[in-house]
C-alpha cells in the first residue's frame, strides 16, 4: 500500500494544494484548468466565495445535532429543492449512493403495500449507480460487481434506450414495482437516448402501475442545461435522487419522491446519522441560491453548445475520434479505442478530464467559466487528441 492507503483508486501522479474558479494548482506550483469538476460536484469551481462563507458562516455555529430533532437548514433546504424540483419530500443522505439506497427501499415498500412478496426493479445495462452492494448489483456494469458475489437480488436488466425491451419485461414479469434509469448514462460513456424516451418510459411505468426511478447523481443541479434532466421534457418522476453538485464538494445526497411515493416511508423505516446535518444542508441552499440567481442553468446549456461545437468542428478529421456527443455541461469524446493513457497527457497539457467506459473522454466543467476558459479547454482537450497514438 502506498501512504498506507488502500488500493481502491489508481489516482494519476499528481496532488493539488489549492484552487480559483476553474483553475487548479499542484504542489509544485504548476496550474491546470480542470475541466472534470471533481466528477461533476464543483459546479461552481473552487473556493467560489459564497460557497466558502456559507461554510464558515455555518461551521461557527453549528454542525450537528442528529435527526432526533427537527433541523431548520434541513426543511429550508426541503423548500427549496422541492421547489426547484417540482417533487413533493425530500430525504437527506450523504451521497448518491446512499440516495439510490433509500429508492430501492421506497420501491420495495411500495411492492409490498401492493402485495407483492419479491419486488423486481428494472435497470438498465451500463447503468452506475454506486458502489454499495445494492447499488453495484443494480448497476450494469459485471467490472463493478466482479468479485462481490452473491449480489443483491430483485433487479430485471434491460438494454438502454430500448422500449420494445422494456414493455416486453413489463408485460411478461408481474413483479416489477419500478423502473430506475439515468437520463443520461456518465459512466456508460456519456450516453444520450432519444428524444423520446423518459416520455415513454414514464408513460409504461403509468401503464403497469410501476414507479419511475430517475437517478440524476450526476445529471443533475443544472448540469444538463436544466436543474434536473428530466425537466427537459413534460413528466415527473415519482422517486428522483440526487448528489454530487448539490453542495459544491461537502458531501450530502438526496432523495426526493413526487405523489403517492411521499407517503412510503414512515419513523423508522430509514434514517441516517449525518444525513442533513445543518452543514450539508446549508451550503446546499447556497448553491441553488447561486444557480438560481446566476441563471447558471441557462449558462450551462450555452456552454455546452459552444464547447460542443467547436470540439466537432476541431475533431473532425481526427484519428480515433468516433464520436462528439454531450448535454450542457457533460460532454463525451469517444475515441475507437481505450484511452487511459490520455490523461496523462491531459496533465503534460495542463487540463484536468476522465476516461468513462474504457474509451469515452469525459469533460463536466464548472457552470463559471467564461467563454475564453471553455474555448481554451477545448483548444487543450483537442491537442490531447492528436497527439495521442
Amino acid at each position: 500500500m502506498v501512504h498506507g492507503l488502500m488500493k481502491t483508486y489508481n489516482p494519476l501522479p499528481v496532488q493539488f494544494s489549492h484552487g480559483q474558479g476553474v483553475r487548479l494548482w499542484d504542489t509544485q506550483g504548476r496550474e491546470y484548468l480542470d475541466a472534470l469538476g471533481g466528477i461533476a460536484v464543483c459546479a461552481l469551481g473552487h473556493a467560489h466565495p459564497e460557497v466558502i462563507a456559507a461554510i464558515t458562516e455555518q461551521a461557527s455555529k453549528l454542525l450537528h445535532t442528529s435527526n432526533v430533532f427537527e433541523i431548520t437548514n434541513q426543511i429550508g433546504l426541503a423548500e427549496s429543492l422541492t421547489r426547484v424540483s417540482g417533487m413533493d419530500a425530500l430525504y437527506c443522505a450523504n451521497s448518491g449512493a446512499e440516495a439510490n439506497e433509500a429508492a430501492f427501499k421506497l420501491a420495495r415498500l411500495y411492492g409490498h403495500q401492493k402485495g407483492i412478496e419479491t419486488p423486481h426493479i428494472v435497470v438498465m445495462e451500463k447503468s452506475f449507480h454506486g458502489r454499495t452492494l445494492a447499488c453495484l448489483s443494480a448497476s450494469g456494469s459485471r467490472k463493478v460487481q466482479a468479485g462481490f458475489e452473491p449480489l443483491v437480488q430483485g433487479f430485471v436488466r434491460c438494454a438502454y434506450n430500448d422500449l420494445h425491451a422494456l414493455e416486453m419485461i413489463l408485460q411478461h414479469d408481474h413483479q416489477v414495482v419500478a423502473v430506475m434509469v439515468e437520463p443520461i448514462q456518465g459512466e456508460g460513456g456519456v450516453l444520450i437516448p432519444a428524444d423520446d424516451y423518459l416520455i415513454k418510459v414514464r408513460q409504461l411505468c403509468d401503464q403497469y402501475n410501476c414507479l419511475m426511478i430517475l437517478d440524476e447523481v450526476q445529471t443533475g443541479v443544472g448540469r444538463t442545461g436544466t436543474f434536473y434532466a428530466y425537466q427537459h421534457y413534460p413528466i415527473v418522476p415519482d422517486i428522483l435522487t440526487s448528489a454530487k453538485a448539490l453542495a459544491n464538494g461537502i458531501p450530502i445526497g438526496a432523495c426526493l419522491t413526487h405523489g403517492p411515493a411521499s407517503d412510503l416511508f414512515h419513523p423508522g423505516n430509514h434514517g441516517s446519522t449525518f444525513g442533513g446535518n445543518p452543514l450539508a444542508t446549508y451550503v446546499a441552499q447556497t448553491v441553488i441560491h447561486i444557480i438560481e440567481r446566476d441563471q447558471l442553468c441557462a449558462r450551462a446549456a450555452y456552454l455546452g453548445e459552444r464547447m460542443l461545437s467547436a470540439l466537432r468542428q476541431q475533431l473532425a478529421d481526427a484519428p480515433h475520434v468516433l464520436n462528439v456527443r454531450g448535454k450542457g455541461l457533460m460532454i463525451g469524446i469517444e475515441m475507437d479505442k481505450p484511452c487511459r493513457e490520455i490523461l496523462h497527457l491531459g496533465l503534460k497539457h495542463g487540463v484536468l478530464f476522465s476516461i468513462t467506459a474504457d474509451q469515452v473522454i469525459r469533460m463536466l466543467p464548472p457552470y463559471i467559466i467564461s467563454d475564453q476558459e471553455a474555448d481554451e479547454i477545448v483548444s487543450r482537450v483537442v491537442r490531447c487528441i492528436h497527439e495521442f497514438q
